[in-house]
């Protein structure tokens, strides 16, 4: 059993806007992320089943060509290879898990 603190863990930011605290076990990764208002998600696609849930603020996320904006409480499923895109339409915190883990958000000395 690993306990992790998410405060304590380094903040990882891999693009403007976005601040995300990482934890990965063998089979996913959880993503903790602080978002600012009005960043942007390019649009992209991954191999990994990914769910985002909205813990406070309004996130739009374009899934396959649908748009839906998201709110605090709500959770989306996005399929492993659908296209994606997002927004903050406020400051926003959301939880990303991803399967299997996303490798490329490993960071050095994990």
């Amino acid at each position: 059993m690993k306990i992790y603190n998410i405060e304590k863990i380094e903040v990882f930011t891999p693009m403007d806007g976005f601040r995300g605290r990482m934890v990965h076990t063998r089979d996913l990764t959880i993503a903790f992320w602080e978002i600012d208002k009005n960043s942007i998600l390019p649009l992209h696609k991954h191999i990994n089943t990914q769910t985002s849930h909205v813990i406070s603020g309004k996130l739009k996320l374009i899934i396959g060509g649908l748009t839906k904006v998201l709110n605090a409480g709500e959770l989306v499923v996005i399929d492993s290879n659908e296209l994606h895109s997002g927004k903050a339409l406020t400051q926003c915190s959301v939880i990303d898990t991803f399967s299997p883990p996303r490798k490329d958000y490993v960071q050095p000395g994990e």
